[in-house]
């Protein structure tokens, strides 16, 4: 039986599963903030963190909404990782994702523009 939270490549797993383990243990300070906001299931789903979806691990994710919320801190701005990026978004995108991004500053100073935005978009949302 699949089940709906088993989104990952089979291959890759185990080495993406303890990496995605330590991310939970050692969030950023802005993915902190969100995950407060998110785990509360204020927003009416579930979210999940550090999840993994094909060869990717996501921030976080929405699975019955095929939302995926990036926090992206500096090295986001740099030519290769938006190449990397764009390529990541293709890839989820053909899975059926959609996927929102946000500064660590915008979740660290603005966290209601940050969480209405999220709500604007899971309304939108399949």
């Amino acid at each position: 039986m699949e089940h709906n939270y088993m989104t990952s490549n089979r291959c890759e797993y185990s080495v993406l599963k303890e990496l995605a383990l330590h991310m939970r243990k050692a969030p950023t300070e802005a993915e902190s903030i969100l995950w407060q906001y998110l785990n509360s299931k204020h927003l009416g789903v579930k979210f999940r963190r550090q999840h993994i979806i094909d060869s990717y691990i996501v921030d976080f994710v929405c699975l019955s909404k095929k939302l995926i919320i990036e926090v992206d801190g500096k090295y986001h701005d740099t030519t290769k990782q938006k190449e990397l990026d764009e390529q990541r978004r293709q890839k989820l995108k053909e899975l059926g994702f959609t996927i929102i991004r946000f500064t660590n500053e915008q979740v660290m100073c603005d966290i209601e523009n940050t969480i209405l935005s999220i709500k604007n978009h899971l309304q939108n949302a399949n």
